[in-house]
């Protein structure tokens, strides 16, 4: 796998207002104000977010609620390969190894490729191409 950088980290959160409070109010972070409470400005970092338990299972999922059988992710890291067709072989390479594929190879509606396993540790991993983000790809 051609892991080329971190594409965006986003801790799941149960409590969108506390969690909100925090890293705009305690920290200093300038989140978009909407319902993905988000920012690509924030340096060394491509992408930093609120997603929501909710939004991680529909998304992994299709569904409003994360399985009750898999341990609760606490935060996603996603990490960018080199095209759309790097995810898919590294989905042969996760599932190949024995890592249960929770979703993908698809392409969400913002426009991002992904693939998504748990780690070990119980943090949501995608293996992600976000198009916007490779200027070699425009």
């Amino acid at each position: 796998m051609d892991i080329r950088f971190v594409s965006g980290i986003a801790p799941i959160v149960r409590d969108m207002d506390a969690s909100k409070a925090f890293y705009v109010e305690t920290l200093g972070l300038s989140l978009s104000d909407d319902d993905y409470p988000a920012t690509s400005d924030l340096s060394g970092v491509n992408h930093f977010g609120l997603w929501t338990l909710t939004e991680a299972a529909r998304s992994c999922f299709g569904t409003d609620e994360w399985p009750a059988e898999m341990p609760v992710p606490q935060a996603s890291v996603e990490f960018d390969v080199v095209s759309v067709e790097a995810v898919s072989d590294a989905v042969e390479e996760l599932t190949s190894q024995g890592h249960r594929l929770l979703v993908g190879p698809k392409t969400e509606a913002w426009g991002q490729t992904v693939a998504r396993v748990l780690s070990p540790e119980g943090l949501l991993i995608g293996i992600a191409f976000t198009p916007w983000m490779h200027p070699e790809a425009k």
